[in-house]
């Protein structure tokens, strides 16, 4: 087992519960939260469901960044009840506009040793200034903003040594893109990535955070560097110098595994269509024409990705037959630029500059043509997932992107023929917090709770027998985006009976009904449905309507060969049991309608021995052995029909 580690120190030193054996489960004192607007209305209504006067953190806090645009009044609904109930509870509140969870709260509160769970699965990119930041269900946070402690198993740590410094041209982006080529986006659940060796040291802060963001599509728990020199630099600059303490690994640590990585030999990559794990090196799709490049996200908005953006279009012209649009990470980031001229570089260049927000990466406009290819410096490239049905996304580095954007086509920046750009971290970084509202500033502390929102729904306790119907049977590497569209139906996320309506529509063919219509005629019929799926089920966001639709719609089991660990947490918190085939050979057997009956559910899933009696159409049955990877607590909540519950 490793030892000696900084995820082991910062653990350590969080240890409420359990066991420290690895795989074994450990609860562990949470110090900060973050929220934001798709996942954080439905995490604070929890929050209220449990009668909680104040939150018990060092620091919460509830960002706007995702639902931004207010085609209708459901936006600015949710948001007026974010401000108000954060007010209510003592937590601090950013309003529309300031700019992105995850690059404000590495500039604004993030702080090495601090644990942070954030009800967003890109919450990892705290682990780039030492911190252990996890994403997770907003149910899992709401529980943290009450006090309770945050389980996980005990984590495997696979270290990745670092060597040398990276060349010219060559991002941070390449450097996790190059792991996902190594790690892929499955078979990671139970771990955490530790960065260390001599390389460490020529990252700045933003590149770490970067690698740490996008650390989330390798399915591992979180991703963290050390502390160091540059860390300090980087809160310096903040105005935070305070926070900063010392984080590095003992000289004889132990990893689970070990990966190097010679950081002179990463090479400018592409994450192809339509996964993150799909990595090539650009020279093998260079030439190609492109339509669209977006720069921005949480994963490439910084202040030093974008000042080389800028200084890289100065006096140049995008391509005519390209959009440019550039979304700063945050008010700060946009300030700045403004105030030294480079965002006057851009607009020149004939740049589009979006608002400071999660936009695009979500579904959020900016959707490219039909039959065209699209670059973007985001982290996650699932089909469709820009609002184009059959979308051509890759995923590449700001420096990529914006040489790109000039040629009109895929190009290694290292043949574009401009000088590489060099970045000096400032001295200071603007500071103007005027858009973050502390709960003591606001004298008005009524809840504001409009038409469009809704109590979080409450399941039943799991009956005896399942009396089940396969709603749904779907295949390898399903993402909650799959399960839950984000685009145009974000807005509806305060509203459960809406919402589920469109459960799985992308699988949704013409002429037949969607799973919703399907799972109420199963419901009406005294049945229940079940989700059947392969690898990987569940993978991609945090958000917990993945779990709380289903429920809604009467599931009570997914079954498949392996489901993700946020999304399995999810399950289990809304009271839908995440069940494996003992024999994987059995999905092949089963179509969607067929009967699946697990008799004597309750007392079986305490035991590990859940069966399946499977009926065909034809009346043909066959025994399905099942198994699962639940605590006891997991199976107390799911018996109780969900924590709520509890």
């Amino acid at each position: 087992m490793a030892k000696g580690t900084v995820v082991h120190k910062i653990l350590d030193a969080h240890f409420v519960s359990g066991s420290k054996v690895t795989g074994e489960v450990v609860a562990f004192k949470i110090d900060q939260t973050l929220t934001q607007d798709a996942t954080g209305t439905m995490a604070y209504l929890e929050l209220e469901a449990m009668n909680v006067d104040k939150v018990a953190t060092e620091l919460s806090v509830s960002y706007v960044d995702h639902n931004m645009m207010q085609n209708g009044p459901e936006n600015r609904n949710d948001h007026m009840y974010l401000q108000s109930v954060a007010a209510a509870k003592g937590v601090v509140f950013s309003m529309p506009g300031n700019g992105i969870c995850h690059q404000l709260h590495l500039e604004r509160f993030g702080a090495p040793g601090k644990t942070l769970l954030g009800s967003d699965s890109h919450t990892p990119t705290g682990g780039g200034i030492g911190m252990i930041a996890i994403g997770a269900g907003g149910l899992d946070v709401a529980r943290a903003m009450a006090g309770k402690p945050f389980r996980i198993n005990y984590p495997k740590v696979i270290g990745v040594k670092l060597t040398n410094k990276l060349a010219p041209w060559c991002a941070a982006k390449d450097v996790i893109l190059h792991l996902l080529g190594i790690l892929t986006t499955k078979g990671n659940v139970g771990s955490i990535v530790e960065y260390f060796g001599p390389g460490v040291a020529s990252l700045t802060v933003p590149q770490r955070a970067t690698i740490t963001n996008m650390g989330a599509e390798l399915g591992v728990t979180t991703s963290v560097f050390p502390s160091d020199e540059s860390t300090l630099q980087f809160l310096q600059a903040q105005g935070r110098a305070e926070c900063y303490k010392e984080l590095k690994a003992d000289a004889d640590a132990e990893y689970d595994r070990v990966i190097e990585i010679d950081l002179a030999k990463v090479v400018p990559m592409a994450a192809c269509p339509s996964s993150p794990d799909n990595v090539k090196a650009i020279s093998e799709v260079e030439g190609m024409k492109i339509a669209q490049v977006i720069i921005g996200s949480c994963t490439n908005s910084s202040l030093q990705d974008l000042s080389m953006v800028a200084q890289v279009l100065k006096g140049r012209r995008v391509s005519p037959n390209v959009t440019l649009s550039i979304a700063p990470g945050s008010r700060q980031v946009l300030e700045m630029l403004s105030r030294n001229g480079m965002l006057a570089d851009m607009i020149g260049a004939g740049a589009r500059i979006l608002e400071t927000g999660c936009g695009p990466c979500i579904g959020q406009g900016q959707s490219p043509a039909d039959d065209t290819v699209t670059l973007r410096t985001f982290n996650r490239n699932f089909a469709g997932r820009t609002g184009t049905k059959g979308d051509q996304a890759y995923l590449v580095s700001p420096e990529t992107a914006v040489i790109s954007a000039l040629t009109g086509k895929f190009t290694d920046p290292r043949n574009g023929g401009i000088e590489a750009v060099k970045f000096e971290m400032p001295e200071k970084f603007l500071i103007n917090d005027n858009m973050l509202l502390k709960p003591e500033e606001q004298t008005d502390k009524e809840i504001i709770r409009k038409r469009t929102i809704g109590a979080p729904p409450m399941n039943t306790a799991l009956p005896a027998d399942i009396d089940g119907v396969v709603a749904i049977k779907v295949g390898d590497k399903i993402t909650t985006d799959h399960i839950m569209p984000a685009g145009v139906h974000l807005k509806l996320r305060s509203n459960i009976p809406a919402y589920s309506k469109v459960v799985f529509e992308c699988f949704t063919e013409e002429g037949k009904p969607s799973f919703a219509e399907r799972s109420a005629a199963i419901r009406d019929n005294g049945k229940h449905s079940i989700i059947v799926g392969r690898d990987s089920y569940g993978q991609g966001s945090s958000r917990e309507h993945a779990a709380i639709c289903p429920m809604y719609l009467g599931v009570k089991a997914v079954i498949a060969f392996a489901i993700e660990r946020i999304h399995s947490a999810n399950l289990v918190n809304f009271g839908i049991m995440p069940l494996l085939f003992a024999n994987q050979a059995d999905y092949e057997l089963i179509e969607e309608g067929d009967k699946l009956t697990i008799a004597n559910a309750r007392e079986l899933l305490k035991e590990n021995k859940l069966t399946a009696l499977l009926t065909k159409a034809d009346g043909t049955t066959h025994t399905i052995p099942l198994t699962h990877k639940l605590s006891d607590e997991d199976i107390a909540i799911i018996l109780a029909g969900g924590m709520l519950n509890c």
